[in-house]
């Protein structure tokens, strides 16, 4: 933990994420209102900059966080002690291996990862491993009806590259646009019509063109992938579409990029 004025150079920079973040994003808090955590042992699996963390905290869970990434773990870290905020456990470990033992947790929560997971179904036993019977597997997958995959990625971001790609050949594009710039050099990587079908471009159009991999769900592929866990309740927030000028705009609970999704462990 920084001291000094390392302490509140952090301070500043978790006050101006969460207020960026959740100007952005002001769903998310309304969904954690609707989880029952207060005084329940809490699981979040993968932290980003400890804001969904701070969140559960503050609304009562008794929290243990773990991340695969040494930087979130630190992060996270920071923000616990400089706002002295209680938890339990903090830890950078695997979904694949959790750390802890049958049974422990009342919840599980985790926003925006385990659709980064290729071995979810790895992931979701060990997950199912760790809930207690009667707990809540609570997740944030990105949703395959969405404005944001069917329009946004599916075609206006495939069209751009389609149309820029022969200009960069040429040497006609120029380095304004860094986003498709990166497109373009992952297209000369793969292959263009390979890097534009759907299987390969999902994975480089959620996080970034540098993001290796990416799910899209909908209920019946949360049902595949979540075997040991029955669907208690989804709904879709987040009207969200880049370059699209959509977002903020009605439509999320049909078109939006968020699906979370509450589940309930199948009996052993």
């Amino acid at each position: 933990m920084p001291s000094g004025d390392g302490r509140e150079d952090y301070e500043a920079f978790f006050t101006r994420y969460d207020k960026a973040k959740y100007r952005l994003e002001p769903h998310i808090p309304e969904c954690l209102d609707r989880l029952d955590v207060a005084g329940r042992r809490v699981l979040e699996i993968g932290l980003g900059q400890g804001s969904e963390a701070e969140q559960l905290i503050r609304r009562g869970a008794v929290w243990t966080g773990v991340d695969l990434t040494e930087t979130a773990v630190r992060r996270t870290a920071s923000r616990l002690v400089l706002r002295k905020l209680p938890h339990e456990s903090l830890c950078q470990a695997s979904v694949l291996d959790l750390p802890f033992p049958d049974d422990s947790f009342d919840v599980v929560f985790s926003h925006g990862v385990l659709h980064h997971v290729p071995e979810i179904l790895r992931a979701q036993r060990e997950i199912h491993r760790v809930l207690k019977p009667g707990g809540e597997l609570v997740v944030m997958l990105y949703a395959r009806w969405s404005m944001n995959y069917l329009v946004s990625i599916g075609l206006v971001r495939r069209a751009a590259l389609l149309a820029a790609y022969p200009l960069a050949r040429l040497g006609l594009l120029d380095g304004s646009r860094p986003l498709l710039s990166a497109h373009v050099s992952n297209a000369r990587q793969y292959g263009l019509m390979r890097y534009l079908r759907m299987s390969t471009f999902i994975h480089r159009n959620t996080d970034g063109p540098n993001n290796p991999f990416s799910r899209v769900y909908d209920l019946r592929r949360v049902r595949r992938d979540f075997p040991d866990f029955g669907v208690r309740r989804a709904e879709k927030r987040f009207m969200h579409a880049p370059p699209l000028p959509v977002h903020g705009l009605a439509g999320e609970r049909a078109l939006g990029w968020h699906l979370w999704v509450r589940l309930s462990p199948r009996a052993r």
